[in-house]
């Protein structure tokens, strides 16, 4: 007599929505913690800043600005900003890893949500980017850049910041689904960020550009959100505009891009 086969695979759990958040905040708490077995990533997020900040400022403000000074008064939000998108592909990179070393397949097999692994990680480079965020700010401030947007304008330009980092680092998941080894992240996602940031009004203005170039600054998202984040920190009258603006990007990268991500990471978990 054959013996039936029997499906001994269990079936899949149902998840509440409030059980998905806890499970969210356990994995980010996860990713976060690893810093402390990983010194070398709290370097990468807190030296290659400061480096950025420290060279764009004596490096180039004397050409740029005729001082060094005058200079980091422009010069700094955009240093945050190209800063937030590159660390967006460190995004990319750790979900590759998981992905490649089969991190995510162990995961699976724990009663969660099929999301939390991936939402985790998102939520933990946000708190990185705060970090690093912080960090270029308040070394910009010993360093003679005037907050004259107070309180409310750091404020409104972290969260400003944060927004758009989520949605970016969207757009460089997709990269992380798509290819095989975590080397190729770094080098598609260097091709996706590093036009968009040094085409922008990030560390020159749009207006000192060849035409067909200022063209594409002005619209460019990156440009909005580096003069929106200049706005507020530096109180400039011209804030609704460039706010509103990067508020749209963000929305538009967010609403072609998550449907995306979520059907790679569906196909590859």
């Amino acid at each position: 007599m054959t013996a039936a086969t029997l499906d001994v695979t269990p079936p899949a759990a149902k998840v509440r929505p409030w059980d998905g958040l806890q499970q969210t905040g356990t994995l980010a708490w996860r990713n976060l913690v690893q810093i402390k077995h990983n010194p070398m990533e709290l370097m990468d997020l807190s030296v290659q800043p400061i480096m950025f900040v420290l060279l764009f400022t004596y490096v180039f403000g004397g050409q740029m600005a005729g001082s060094p000074d005058a200079y980091l008064q422009y010069a700094l939000p955009g240093i945050i900003v190209q800063n937030a998108l590159f660390a967006t592909m460190n995004t990319a990179m750790g979900l590759n890893i998981d992905l490649t070393k089969g991190v995510l397949d162990r995961l699976r097999s724990l009663p969660i949500a099929r999301s939390a692994p991936l939402m985790g990680r998102v939520v933990a480079d946000l708190g990185k980017q705060l970090w690093s965020l912080l960090l270029m700010l308040g070394l910009g401030m010993l360093m003679g850049f005037d907050v004259n947007g107070g309180v409310p304008g750091v404020l409104g330009a972290a969260g400003l910041l944060l927004v758009f980092a989520l949605a970016m680092s969207w757009m460089t998941l997709l990269i992380g689904m798509l290819v095989s080894e975590p080397e190729k992240v770094m080098t598609f996602g260097f091709v996706l960020v590093m036009p968009l940031t040094f085409t922008s009004s990030a560390f020159v203005r749009a207006d000192t550009m060849p035409g067909w170039l200022k063209a594409w600054a002005d619209v460019n998202p990156v440009t909005r959100l580096a003069d929106a984040v200049r706005a507020l920190t530096t109180g400039t009258d011209e804030v609704a505009g460039p706010v509103m603006w990067s508020l749209l990007w963000a929305a538009g990268i967010a609403v072609v891009f998550v449907p995306l991500v979520m059907r790679a990471y569906r196909a590859r978990t």
